[in-house]
C-alpha cells in the first residue's frame, strides 16, 4: 500500500485518478482549493478510510499534516492549476501562481519525502503548433503575452522549475502533456466542447460550433488517460517528458454530427464566432508512451456512449 498525494484530486481528472489509485489499494490525500469544482466528483469518496480531502490552496505554505505526514509520501501527482477558456483572464494569477509558487510548494514536499513525482501539463505548451505531430522536444509556438499565456507560460514555467529540480536535487520527476480528455465526472456546466455539446442536447438547444467547424481536435477516453498516468509514475524516466492522449484527429463539425448521432437528438449546428486565440489543430507524437506499453484502447464513438451513458441520455 502506497501513500499518495494527489493536488487538484477534485477536479475531472483529478477525481477519476483518485478513483483508480482507491481501486489499486493506495492511501490517497487529496488536496484542492475547489476554485473550478464543487467537489461532488469526490464526496461519495469521504466515507473511504483510505482517503483523506484537504480544502488549501497550494499557494499558501502546505499545512504540516501533510509535511510531517507521519508515514511518508511515496508518490505525488501533481494536478493542481486552474483551466478553462472562460477563465484564462479572470484566474490568470491563480494559474500562474499555482504553477510558480504552488508547483515549488509540492515540489519541496516531494523533496521531503523523497517521493516519486508526476506534473500533468498540458498540449497548451505547444501553443498553435507548426510542426505535426508534435514530439516532446517540439519547443512549441506560443506567445507570453497573449490570452491563453497565463495557462501556457504557467505551465511551461512548472515544467522548467521540475527540471531544476530534478537537476539540482536528484528529484524523481516526470511531466506529461495531457491532450484533450473526456469521459464521466466531467461537469456539465464545463466549457470544453464535449460537455458544452451534451448539454445543449439536454436542452433541445442547437449546437454551437464555433468558426467553419474544420479546425479538428483528438479527444482522449479519460480511463486511458488515468492508466497512463499510472504507468508513467511506475515505468516514465527521471527527468523525461511524456506525451498523453489520441492521434486521431476528427473536425468540430464531425464531432458534432457524432453527438447528435449518439444520443438521437434533432438538435441542428449552428455557427458562431470563433476565438483569434483559439488554435486550429494539435496532434501528439505517442510513440514515446507506446514504448512503455501504452496505447488508447477506447474509441472516440464507444468513449462518447459511455460519456452519454454517464451523463444520463
Amino acid at each position: 500500500m502506497k501513500h499518495v498525494l494527489v493536488t487538484g484530486g477534485a477536479g475531472f481528472i483529478g477525481a477519476s485518478l483518485v478513483r483508480k489509485l482507491l481501486e489499486n489499494g493506495d492511501k490517497v490525500v487529496v488536496i484542492d482549493n475547489l476554485i473550478t469544482s464543487n467537489g461532488e466528483s469526490i464526496k461519495p469518496l469521504l466515507k473511504n478510510p483510505n482517503f483523506k480531502f484537504i480544502k488549501r490552496d497550494i499557494i499558501k505554505p502546505l499545512p504540516s499534516s501533510i509535511i510531517n505526514h507521519q508515514s511518508s509520501i511515496g508518490h505525488i501527482f501533481h494536478l493542481a492549476c486552474p483551466t478553462g477558456v472562460p477563465n484564462l483572464t479572470k484566474l490568470a494569477r491563480e494559474m500562474l501562481l499555482t504553477s510558480a509558487i504552488g508547483t515549488m510548494n509540492v515540489l519541496e514536499l516531494a523533496r521531503k519525502h523523497k517521493a516519486k513525482f508526476i506534473f500533468t501539463s498540458s498540449s497548451e505548451v505547444y501553443g498553435d503548433p507548426k510542426v505535426f505531430p508534435q514530439n516532446e522536444n517540439y519547443t512549441g509556438n506560443v506567445s507570453s503575452v497573449g490570452i491563453r499565456s497565463p495557462y501556457e507560460e504557467g505551465k511551461r514555467f512548472a515544467e522548467s522549475l521540475i527540471m531544476t529540480y530534478v537537476r539540482k536535487y536528484n528529484l524523481d520527476a516526470r511531466i506529461v502533456r495531457v491532450f484533450n480528455t473526456y469521459g464521466p465526472l466531467m461537469s456539465i456546466n464545463d466549457t470544453r466542447v464535449i460537455p458544452k455539446f451534451l448539454k445543449q442536447i439536454s436542452k433541445n438547444q442547437p449546437l454551437t460550433v464555433q468558426g467553419d467547424g474544420r479546425q479538428t481536435r483528438t479527444f482522449c477516453y479519460v480511463d486511458d488517460l488515468i492508466k497512463g498516468l499510472v504507468l508513467l509514475m511506475d515505468k516514465g524516466g527521471e527527468g523525461e517528458v511524456y506525451n498523453l492522449g489520441s492521434n486521431k484527429e476528427i473536425s468540430i463539425n464531425t464531432l458534432a454530427g457524432l453527438m447528435i448521432k449518439i444520443t438521437k437528438s434533432k438538435s441542428k449546428t449552428i455557427n458562431i464566432s470563433r476565438p483569434s486565440h483559439d488554435h486550429n489543430r494539435r496532434l501528439p507524437d505517442l510513440r514515446k508512451a507506446n514504448k512503455l506499453n501504452w496505447y488508447t484502447k477506447v474509441g472516440l464513438d464507444e468513449g462518447l456512449e459511455r460519456t452519454v451513458r454517464w451523463f444520463g441520455f
